[in-house]
């Protein structure tokens, strides 16, 4: 792999003159933070970096950053082709990683990490690694929890096949953790951006408003609730597709988009461990605003600038491998 410090100009010519539609700006972007360091492209509002993640976050100013958003290789006990980490060596091996995003963020800044469980090997036993992890993060690293999170995926494959689908000793896992972290106990956070459509029974129960009681539960309903219409309904903690369906939820196993249908026709390698645009979307719209400054370190097929682009946020990417950010930019054309 050449490092994009290396590439020449003629060689960002031939890649221009091969694909005219990909000849994306090369110069650095002069939106970007980071110093000296030359980007695989850029767009309106951000850059696309081939470098080594840790390396590179060292280089970016402190507190300079408004939200980290990422999904790191997980601990698994077979070895995934974007290489992954032991689980034994995993918490440590991060921890270095989580520092320097500590140090980048601002007080009211936020790191939001996607990150999945996995079965100890040989044993229909979980692993904790992840529960370490988090533990390790706020108690090392000075992190607050401002809440646990989750994405459901129902492409996740039925896996292990040997306790899921041969002995039928185990379901199929499709929930993944998403760890909202925070460098402060008050984080910029707004959930007014993320509301969802009323249903149509909330729909009538905000005409007619609701009675003064206190439910079995222990709730007390106060005069005051009636008639609150704040726009729409406050989300869950478990992020589902955007779009008006109460079926489809976040699959990663699109087919048919634009990046996925360019990178076969271009002979790209398409990135394994995708996660769909709602995932940092709708992050992005409840922990930032428009000009502030999203980083992915860990950016695979960089969903997240993407997404940032479209939100009218600057962003960062970085990835070690550029065949990935090369198919990255497929992105940017839908």
């Amino acid at each position: 792999m050449k490092n994009i410090e290396m590439l020449t100009k003629g060689e960002t010519e031939r890649v221009a003159r091969r694909e005219p539609e990909l000849a994306f700006k090369q110069i650095r972007n002069p939106q970007t933070i980071v110093k000296k360091i030359r980007p695989y492209y850029t767009t309106e509002y951000g850059a696309a970096y081939v470098a080594e993640s840790l390396s590179f976050l060292k280089r970016i100013p402190k507190e300079s950053v408004n939200l980290v958003f990422t999904s790191p290789p997980y601990a698994l006990h077979f070895k995934k082709e974007y290489g992954n980490v032991k689980k034994a060596d995993y918490v440590e091996w991060f921890l270095d990683f989580a520092r320097e995003v500590f140090r980048v963020l601002p007080p009211n800044g936020s790191f939001v990490l996607n990150i999945g469980g996995s079965y100890n090997e040989g044993t229909p036993t979980r692993s904790i690694y992840h529960f370490k992890l988090l533990i390790a993060l706020i108690e090392e690293v000075g992190f607050h929890l401002a809440q646990e999170c989750f994405w459901y995926n129902p492409a996740k494959m039925p896996a292990p096949a040997e306790w899921v689908t041969v002995r039928r000793i185990r379901v199929r896992d499709s929930v993944e953790y998403v760890w909202w972290l925070s460098k402060t106990p008050w984080p910029k956070a707004d959930n007014t951006k993320v509301l969802r459509p009323y249903s149509a029974d909330m729909i009538r129960l905000n005409r007619r408003g609701v009675k003064v009681t206190v439910r079995p539960s222990g709730y007390n309903i106060k005069s005051t609730f009636k008639g609150i219409n704040p726009g729409g309904a406050i989300p869950p903690n478990v992020v589902e597709e955007e779009i008006p369906s109460d079926m489809l939820k976040a699959g990663n196993n699109a087919s048919n988009d634009t990046y996925t249908k360019l990178c076969k026709e271009k002979g790209i390698k398409i990135h394994p461990a995708r996660f769909p645009a709602s995932l940092p979307s709708f992050y992005i719209k409840l922990l930032t605003d428009e000009q502030d400054v999203v980083l992915d370190p860990f950016a695979g097929s960089n969903t997240t600038g993407a997404v940032a682009e479209s939100l009218q946020r600057c962003w960062l990417a970085v990835d070690n491998v550029q065949s990935y950010l090369e198919g990255s930019k497929f992105r940017f054309l839908e």
